[in-house]
């Protein structure tokens, strides 16, 4: 298959490879996907998985972890280069740069957070032709995505979240949805998507690390995230505050992205275990009410996936343990050997689930009720992987802390 290696600028070609692309419009518009839940509908699972992947090419991108997102023929990767945050956009063939555009963000990295480095750490969102990011001091960016231009920038606020920004946009229509700004200093803010302006916002806490939803329930659109010390609900329309619960955690604050299951929520985070609650609407009234709680397992950093009425997912407890959650009873149905990973990546597609674990191991899992059943697992990067790998077709695009790789299933 492989027919002649070559470089074209610093990109690594390997062969003359046909890629199929009959997923071509099976895009990654957002974070964690479509519907913002980690499922993947255009991954094509092999009958038998091969040996080790094909690496087809390789482009030093920058450091960060956001998910490269993947339109048609094109990934669009965020990332920074020196001081400076950078939009880009790539074939996704041969990984070749098609635009390039970048900005000045110069800021100095809080001492906890160098581990991590300098981010960015939130994924753009594409939608309508416009790709918006929230850089790391929390400057807010619209481009168009056809030629990198840049459309408008919202500068970031007087304070900056505690650890930067990790919160990833979240388009609704006409309007862009971030919490900006740092705690008393900040707003969950929708932006108008063509100027920049803000439509609404709610200022009742500051942000927290996790991505919002946006969601129908009890005949009303909402928008659903965490922030400081809360978990709440607030009017897609008018940013007016509709519910709230008090969330605190052992890690200051969360970094989960919130999962709609059955018409309820299911609300997680370091140390405050797993619950699934009903929000309840009664006139302008509106509370919510647990239907199960469980602190036999807990996730911190990772994001899980729903399989069947079944959560997938990394719990942070016996240092990193996959579990597998019944949603509709609460009840734990099986728990992996510890210390499997200290993050993971994890996407689902079908009864498939893909966990990047923050080591460069990509593992396969079959999705049961029973136990932890992994099927093969692949070296796919040389360095620390914290970024959701984009799955289509038979491609796996892998981004480590500076470079992105695409490797196929053959």
């Amino acid at each position: 298959m492989l027919s002649h290696l070559k470089t074209v600028g610093n990109t690594l070609l390997l062969g003359l490879v046909v890629l199929p692309w009959n997923a071509v419009g099976q895009n990654t518009p957002q974070w964690r996907g479509v519907d913002r839940d980690g499922s993947i509908a255009g991954f094509d699972t092999p009958s038998t998985w091969p040996v080790s992947l094909t690496r087809q090419w390789n482009v030093q991108v920058g450091y960060g972890y956001s998910t490269p997102l993947l339109i048609g023929d094109r990934l669009y990767v965020f990332s920074r280069q020196g001081d400076d945050e950078v939009m880009q956009a790539l074939d996704a063939a041969t990984g070749e740069t098609v635009w390039r555009t970048s900005y000045d963000a110069t800021f100095e990295m809080m001492a906890a957070t160098r581990r991590h480095g300098p981010g960015p750490k939130s994924t753009p969102a594409y939608a309508d032709g416009r790709l918006f990011t929230l850089g790391i001091t929390g400057v807010v960016t619209a481009f168009e995505a056809a030629t990198g231009q840049q459309l408008w920038q919202r500068p970031a606020g007087p304070v900056e979240p505690l650890y930067h920004t990790g919160q990833s946009p979240l388009v609704d229509g006409d309007q862009v949805i971030l919490h900006v700004g740092g705690q008393d200093a900040g707003a969950l803010t929708a932006f108008d998507v063509s100027t920049g302006e803000a439509r609404w916002s709610w200022n009742g806490d500051g942000p927290a690390y996790g991505s919002p939803i946006i969601v129908n329930l009890e005949d009303m659109r909402q928008v659903i995230t965490f922030t400081q010390e809360n978990f709440v609900g607030v009017s897609a329309e008018t940013g007016q505050l509709l519910w709230r619960r008090p969330y605190t955690t052992s890690s200051t604050t969360t970094s989960q992205t919130p999962h709609l299951y059955q018409g309820d929520v299911i609300e997680s985070g370091r140390g405050n275990g797993i619950t699934r609650f009903r929000v309840v609407r009664e006139g302008n009234a509106w509370t919510t009410e647990n239907i199960w709680h469980t602190d036999e397992v807990s996730l911190h950093m990772t994001n899980a996936v729903v399989v069947d009425g079944v959560m997938f997912g990394l719990s942070h407890l016996n240092s990193g343990q996959y579990f597998g959650l019944d949603l509709d009873t609460g009840d734990v149905l099986w728990t992996s050997g510890p210390r499997q990973a200290e993050n993971a990546a994890i996407l689902n597609a079908g009864q498939t689930i893909f966990s990047l674990e923050d080591d460069a191991e990509l593992v396969v899992v079959s999705h049961s009720r029973e136990g932890f059943e992994p099927v093969t697992r692949y070296e796919v990067a040389e360095s620390a992987t914290w970024a959701q790998p984009t799955l289509v077709g038979n491609r796996v695009f892998v981004r480590d802390v500076e470079s992105l790789t695409l490797w196929t299933v053959e």
